[in-house]
């Protein structure tokens, strides 16, 4: 049974209410930043999260939305969150009303239904007119897929999950990703363009809709995809009959169209317009390029330059006869253009997306009979013969191909023999363009600029690739685009993306040496999106190229990274190898090492994190490791046993100790440069260093260091990763609606990554869940505990321990049932061992000693004294005990010798930023603190504190 769908509805709080105030100012994500004392990155999120919550696509129609929902703050106003892509035509739509009507009728009673047709009839307009009519009914929205650029069957799945914005997962197939995703939501899938590629695509539709059963497929297609349960709609030309006192569609088209172009048609040619438009066998494209060609020719010119394009063709079968008619109106267009003009219209058909004018000269301009300072005139004389279609974009004006002219080109390309040689300059020019993006902006609008011109390079990269690759003259350029495309998609934000194009990198390197290279990039990459089962793999195939390239010390550092992987990373792996991976590993590390100090360190490194935090030759295992790694100047390798040693300082409770080791790791990362190889210890000591400053008691610090996470641009779309530390951080500081905006990117970004099982970001909806648990929403709460549990899944012998029973007493407590919190946290704060629940050590014993005050248990005086010693190096932690203590010398909520305790404990809870306990501890001192304690906990939403406790 299909679980339930999360709610994605949410209000604007207070936080991105200001945000959308300054994007209403046409302020910049800088100067909002500056304004509002938080990071850029933190702007981004919250823009993101507006774009998506208001349902626009950009900061100018954001502006505008703003407006009213500005106005109306007092207001309980919340949108859903449908989610709506399809592309606006530049012109009008004309007519079809007939069959707009059956189409919509037709999705009412069948989940797959394909407009048939040759190219040019319309069926991709007819379509997007339809989907837009028919939005209403679909909860989840439409989404279009347009299958143009794909051009291997192996790419349509990944095609399909790009445009719902769905990333790979670490345990499924990109199939299971997209049927995981839609499987709990109603939604119109538009799927565009599926001649080339009929069996991938009725292959992946039968899965999903099989497996889906709210989705509904629209496609369009030259041919059926020969589903048992598709229907089929033949899309008619347009009608070349009056009806009801109007003119045909066809005729309708033409006027508009010609009128468009500057010369209106009189009433009297009306007649004339018919006849031409009957000849062209209502054929939308056809009858778009006729009207275009009207202020040239006029009627007469028309008429005659048709008739002879049709006598050609006269005497064929008539079963293909609107290929014939569009087929004739192009030759036509064609036979008009000059030399240059056509020689240009066939060679652009290799590119894949809107292109500027600059490209087509630098790409083809030089290429005889073309001269590169005519190209920008041929382009524009295509566009007026509505050949191309002239685009604004934020980068200025693109020129569009419809795919049927695109396929026309191909096919004057193939004539002409020159396929490969407009290939090959297509490549070239797609390296070109990617050298020439430079330096990465990622912030404001130059960024945005950035990203957008990434985003075209990456487009045409895609489909320069799969032809480059099995040319070995092409080797060479294909494996520096390739290369240079993986360390930009990188910061583009796109981990999945550059681990896809380094491998590809490694395939199409040169030698061994450069494989290498790539090889561990593509390592780094599976690191840095917390795929730790690929990172394992790819070093291990790594350390063998190296081997082969004569690098014995390479290949030993490898195989040690991937051995340290094991313990270190068990909360990024979907399946977590067995420990004596380590030992398998390492046995083939040693002998290469040869005294390599960071070699040497590595190993190291890797036996420390195998051995375990509480093996008392650990610490000088790390001690020798960080030596080494300095020896060699090498600091990663220091990062990662700064990492050891930060765990074995937590297991002794250290925390001020551990707290100092994970900054030191950000202060050691401040030279390296951000790249794959660096991704992960930069993750990780960002997260570490959130959560040894949560231990340590330090609120702002935990969250300076959260905040590091959305700073890194590798996760600038991998939601999930850049606001789980944030969100725990939320919780304590009372920052409700901030976290809770934080903990929906949180689940949009893991669930359009494929739902990864990914153990270490537990805390984050966990900590979501305990929020709407502490304001009541125990339907919310379940709905996250449900993402906890999954994440849960490959870490069953480390299950969430010591937070999670924390978390829960503050539930407990809250609603004032401390005896069910004393059984919950049983067990003694010292026994608390292992890193992850040592992190929480101090906090658990804060709650373990309250419950038991609270619960009038008989050793609560033993557990105060207890726990004021674990919760040493914590300030909150010991403030909470403080009041603990107060609380049982005063009687709970009475006057008397304790009160002085809870005073001193809610001054110091509220210096440090614990916004909650402080306003707990207010109530708990009754009189004129108890109400104003209440009005703060209404602040942040929280349901009715139980106090007394019953």
């Amino acid at each position: 049974m299909a679980t339930a769908r999360p709610s994605f509805e949410a209000t604007v709080s207070a936080r991105e209410a200001e945000v959308l105030a300054a994007v209403s100012e046409h302020l910049t994500n800088a100067e909002i930043a500056e304004r509002l004392f938080i990071s850029v990155r933190t702007v981004e999120s919250h823009v993101s999260s507006l774009l998506r919550k208001l349902q626009v696509t950009d900061r100018r129609e954001l502006a505008q939305a703003g407006r009213p929902v500005l106005g109306n703050r007092g207001s309980a106003w919340s949108v859903g969150t449908p989610q709506t892509t399809l592309p606006r035509p530049l012109t009008p739509f004309v007519g079809r009303e007939h069959e707009v009507a059956d189409l919509a009728r037709a999705l009412d009673e069948h989940r797959l239904v394909t407009v048939v047709g040759p190219g040019g009839v319309g069926k991709t307009r007819l379509a997007l007119r339809v989907a837009d009519e028919v939005q209403g009914r679909f909860a989840d929205g439409v989404v279009f897929v347009d299958l143009v650029p794909v051009a291997e069957p192996d790419a349509v799945a990944a095609a399909v999950a790009g445009a719902l914005g769905l990333g790979e997962s670490q345990q499924h197939s990109v199939e299971e990703v997209l049927t995981g995703w839609l499987s709990t939501r109603r939604m119109l899938l538009v799927v565009d363009n599926c001649e080339h590629l009929l069996d991938a695509v009725s292959v992946l539709l039968e899965v999903l809709l099989t497996a889906c059963p709210g989705l509904t497929v629209l496609a369009t297609s030259r041919s059926r995809l020969l589903l048992p349960f598709e229907l089929t709609y033949p899309a008619p030309g347009l009608s070349l009959a009056a009806e009801d006192g109007r003119p045909p569609d066809a005729v309708e088209l033409f006027v508009s169209r010609a009128a468009a172009a500057g010369s209106p048609v009189g009433p009297g040619d009306l007649g004339r317009v018919a006849v031409l438009c009957r000849n062209l066998d209502g054929m939308a494209l056809a009858i778009e390029l006729a009207a275009a060609r009207l202020p040239a020719l006029g009627l007469d010119g028309l008429e005659a330059g048709l008739a002879d394009r049709l006598d050609l063709l006269a005497g064929g079968s008539r079963v293909d006869d609107r290929h014939r008619s569009l087929r004739s109106a192009l030759d036509w267009s064609h036979a008009l253009l000059s030399e240059q003009e056509r020689a240009l219209l066939r060679r652009i058909s290799v590119i894949a997306g809107p292109f500027p004018a600059s490209a087509a000269v630098e790409m083809l301009g030089d290429w005889d009979p073309l001269v590169p300072d005519r190209v920008p005139a041929h382009l524009a004389r295509l566009a007026e013969e509505s050949l191309l279609v002239p685009v604004p974009t934020a980068l200025g004006t693109r020129y569009s191909q419809l795919e049927t002219i695109r396929q026309y080109g191909a096919a004057l390309l193939a004539a002409a023999d020159e396929v490969d040689v407009a290939h090959a300059r297509h490549l070239h020019w797609c390296l070109a363009t990617a050298e020439r993006l430079g330096e990465p902006a990622t912030a404001g609008e130059e960024g945005e600029l950035w990203r957008a011109r990434f985003d075209e390079a990456s487009v045409e990269t895609r489909w320069s690739l799969p032809w480059a690759r099995h040319r070995a003259d092409q080797r060479e350029p294909a494996y520096r685009l390739s290369t240079l495309m993986a360390d930009l998609s990188l910061v583009r934000g796109r981990p999945g993306e550059s681990q896809r194009r380094y491998e590809l990198a490694a395939e199409l390197a040169p030698d061994d040496t450069a494989r290498t290279l790539a090889l561990r990039q593509a390592a780094g990459a599976a690191d840095g999106r917390q795929f730790g089962n690929e990172a394992m793999r790819l070093r291990e195939l790594a350390a063998e190229a190296a081997e082969r390239a004569g690098d014995p010390t390479g290949a030993a550092v490898d195989l040690a990274r991937a051995a340290e992987l094991v313990e270190r990373g068990p909360g990024i792996m979907a399946v977590v190898p067995p420990t004596s991976e380590i030992e398998r590993l390492l046995s083939r590390a040693r002998p290469l090492a040869d005294g390599d100090p960071r070699a040497e360190s590595r190993i190291l490194t890797a036996e420390a994190f195998g051995r375990g935090e509480r093996d008392p030759e650990v610490r000088s295992l790390v001690d020798r490791a960080i030596q080494l790694a300095r020896t060699a100047g090498d600091p990663l390798g220091e990062s990662a046993a700064l990492d050891m040693l930060t765990a074995v300082q937590l297991a002794e409770g250290q925390l001020e100790e551990a707290f100092e080791s994970a900054v030191r790791r950000t202060e050691l990362l401040v030279p390296v440069p951000v790249a794959a190889d660096s991704a992960l210890e930069f993750f990780d000591s960002y997260q570490m260093g959130s959560q040894c400053a949560l231990a340590a008691g330090d609120l702002g610090e935990a969250r300076r260091l959260g905040e590091g996470l959305l700073d890194l641009p590798f996760y600038r779309e991998e939601y999930h990763l850049a606001t789980s530390r944030l969100i725990v951080v939320g919780l304590f500081t009372g920052a409700w609606d901030e976290a809770l905006t934080q903990a929906e990117l949180f689940r949009t970004g893991w669930e359009r990554a494929g739902r990864p099982l990914q153990g270490n970001l537990r805390a984050a909806p966990y900590s979501a869940a305990t929020i709407h648990a502490l304001r009541g929403d125990d339907e919310a709460r379940a709905e996250w505990m449900t993402v906890v549990a999954t994440l849960e899944e490959p870490l069953r012998r480390r299950r969430a321990g010591a937070f999670g029973k924390f978390f829960d007493s503050l539930v407990l407590l809250h609603r004032g049932r401390p005896a069910e919190a004393v059984e919950l946290l049983a067990q003694p704060p010292e026994s608390l061992v292992g890193d992850a629940d040592a992190m929480w050590r101090a906090w658990y014993a804060s709650a373990w000693c309250e419950a038991a005050v609270l619960a009038g248990l008989p050793d609560a005086q033993e557990r105060l004294r207890q726990a004021e010693q674990v919760t040493v190096g914590n300030p909150v932690a010991q403030a909470v005990v403080l009041r603990a203590r107060g609380l049982a010398g005063s009687g709970a909520g009475s006057a008397g010798g304790g009160r002085d305790d809870i005073v001193a404990a809610a001054s110091a809870l509220r210096s440090l930023g614990a916004r909650y306990q402080w306003a707990r501890s207010l109530v708990m001192l009754g009189g004129a603190d108890r109400e104003r304690g209440l009005a703060e906990l209404d602040a942040m939403g929280a349901a009715p504190t139980a106090w007394p406790p019953g």
